[in-house]
């Protein structure tokens, strides 16, 4: 296993022990688990924001003896014992062959979405987030997300408003789902943002898909749509700084909706290349 790890250039590896995991979508279609992990080392420090590699043993197709897949750190919290208990909010995924039309099991997602508590979990990391917070506190921060791609944004506001104080700039988080229990941040079972936003500066518009066919991203976009002179005004501003999480289609998506509304595809291309060269765009997204 050493030698593998070298191959793929891992060189450190943690192992943690699943303690609880939980399903916090129920009633829809969508499987997204929350799962807590164990890890007993105390000099381990993966503070939430971060991002853990997950190693998957092997054989998998293609003669892969191990399948190595990231998730972001939705909490982190010190254990009694020392040691640090993580909560990884992971969506059971299948991907179709563009060949055979075939449905297959994601690896990562199927292996953590399966394990049950006691269960042993080889990580890798942590790793840095694509997502600082920027140093002034009169910035606007734009997110947008869908899926499990809520998890880097529920770390970065408890980071903003729990570590920072007194936020003074604009916090606008945009997030798609299919169904209203994909509403992952608002589940019942998990209300939490409730307890670290301030209402003074922090907004959440939720886009739930209105039809049958669709999925997140499409839900994202419709609700960016309704939004998007807002969001536009508040890309052109010099403080601004616009952060995506979720699967590729996202920013897709995004780009689309805000193309029509600058008046044309190089009118917005100009504004977010001027983000990024100015380091205020970020995206995390998941193939």
């Amino acid at each position: 296993m050493r030698d593998t790890l070298q191959q793929q250039g891992i060189s450190n590896t943690t192992e943690a022990t699943v303690l609880t995991s939980h399903r916090i979508t129920p009633g829809s279609s969508e499987e997204v688990k929350q799962i807590v992990l164990h890890v007993d080392d105390p000099a381990f420090d993966a503070p939430q924001g971060l991002n853990l590699g997950v190693l998957v043993p092997g054989p998998h197709p293609f003669g892969n003896k191990l399948h190595h897949r990231y998730y972001s750190i939705a909490n982190a919290t010190k254990s009694k014992d020392g040691g640090a208990n993580l909560e990884l909010l992971v969506r059971r995924c299948f991907y179709i062959d563009d060949v055979s039309g075939e449905q297959y099991p994601g690896a990562a997602s199927n292996y953590l979405c399966n394990a049950r508590a006691g269960d042993r979990i080889t990580l890798t990391g942590p790793y840095h987030s694509p997502f600082s917070v920027p140093i002034d506190k009169e910035s606007n921060l734009l997110m947008l997300g869908t899926g499990t791609g809520i998890a880097p944004f529920r770390a970065f506001l408890r980071r903003i408003y729990e570590e920072q104080k007194g936020w003074k700039g604009k916090v606008r988080l945009y997030y798609g789902a299919r169904t209203g229990a994909d509403l992952l941040y608002m589940n019942d079972l998990n209300n939490d943002l409730a307890n670290y936003f301030d209402k003074n500066t922090f907004e959440a518009i939720q886009a739930v898909k209105n039809s049958i066919l669709g999925d997140d991203s499409d839900a994202l976009k419709e609700g960016v749509t309704g939004h998007a002179e807002d969001i536009l005004k508040l890309a052109r501003e010099a403080k601004t700084h616009v952060y995506l999480a979720g699967m590729k289609k996202i920013a897709d998506a995004f780009d689309m909706v805000m193309s029509k509304a600058a008046g044309s595809d190089e009118a917005w291309q100009a504004i977010k290349d001027r983000l990024q060269s100015e380091g205020r765009w970020s995206e995390l997204i998941y193939h």
